[in-house]
């Protein structure tokens, strides 16, 4: 495939990634898309979207990933279920390894997304999106007058918990530690707000589960190894993100946490290379967010492909 050059290579899928395709696609610029083997991001983990306009009903994260796909397919954008082993974007046409196998483009969009950090404690792969969650204003709604756990010592951990105080009729914050990244404003409106308990020196030990899904955990005191349980229907595990951006090799510019830095609009670094979704975005990192980049990145690769002729 060395010998074919495309148009526009679109790297990760996602509402990024397919709103990219979409509108590139419809420009008739004919791009191919490596949606990785996590195709769909992110919101395959999510049970139900509510607040992603034009779904009164709201609607499952991987159903809308699978709808989103296939508009984009449907208007020419040709979809590869494989991961990007690495990029090099030092020579035009840019050259992208797949398994292997080398293909070459003009332009470049690259919507791999953040994953979430998550715990690893025992039995968490099974509950995730039963009742553990990464996202409280994706998912806070369901866990109305209900007891909720939010692990984490940050700005986003005290945000999340005092967000999911407008359901929740109790939330328990964790840390590991008694000393907090947060900024005071941020910890002392979680401090000072009734519905929120802060218990310093616990970690999660393992989760408790029952028909339902997530029933508890068994927490952990790191400095002697007590152990004590917890009874909660819905966890949220605040201790960050990070970008997918390690097969670039630092080929384009990012911050020192690996987010991609926009250059002009949505363009990097690299002339030709254009970056949408969460793996540049640190603020919002919504669905509806990342589709509006998406299509800001097909534009702005469509107009700079125009500006080389």
């Amino acid at each position: 495939m060395a010998d074919e050059v495309r148009n526009v290579i679109i790297i990760g899928s996602g509402p990024a990634g397919y709103t990219a395709g979409l509108y590139s696609a419809r420009a008739l610029l004919e791009p191919l898309m490596f949606a990785g083997y996590m195709s769909g991001g992110q919101l395959m983990l999510t049970s139900d979207i509510e607040n992603f306009p034009g779904y009164p009903e709201g609607i499952g994260g991987p159903e809308m990933m699978i709808q989103l796909r296939e508009q984009a397919e449907k208007f020419g954008l040709e979809v590869q279920d494989k991961n990007v082993e690495r990029v090099d974007f030092s020579t035009k046409p840019f050259r992208i390894w797949v398994e292997g196998e080398e293909f070459r483009s003009k332009s470049v969009i690259i919507c791999t997304g953040a994953e979430s950090i998550w715990l690893g404690a025992e039995g968490e792969e099974e509950q995730k999106g039963r009742g553990i969650s990464t996202c409280a204003t994706c998912d806070g709604a369901f866990f109305r007058e209900q007891e909720v756990l939010v692990i984490g010592g940050g700005d986003s951990a005290m945000e999340e918990a005092t967000f999911l105080t407008r359901f929740a009729s109790k939330v328990t914050l964790l840390h590991r530690r008694d000393v907090f990244r947060a900024s005071k404003v941020m910890y002392e409106r979680a401090l000072n707000n009734p519905k929120i308990e802060i218990r310093t020196f616990r970690t999660v030990k393992s989760w408790l589960s029952d028909e339902s899904g997530l029933s508890g955990a068994i927490l952990e005191d790191p400095r002697d190894g007590s152990t004590e349980e917890i009874s909660c229907t819905g966890a949220f595990i605040a201790i960050g993100h990070k970008p997918i951006t390690n097969f670039l090799d630092g080929q384009v510019q990012t911050d020192d946490s690996g987010y991609i830095l926009a250059k002009i609009h949505t363009m990097t670094s690299v002339d030709g290379v254009f970056a949408a979704g969460d793996v540049v975005d640190t603020r919002y990192r919504q669905a509806i967010t990342a589709a509006g980049m998406g299509c800001q990145a097909a534009i702005d690769a469509e107009k700079w492909l125009e500006e080389q002729h």
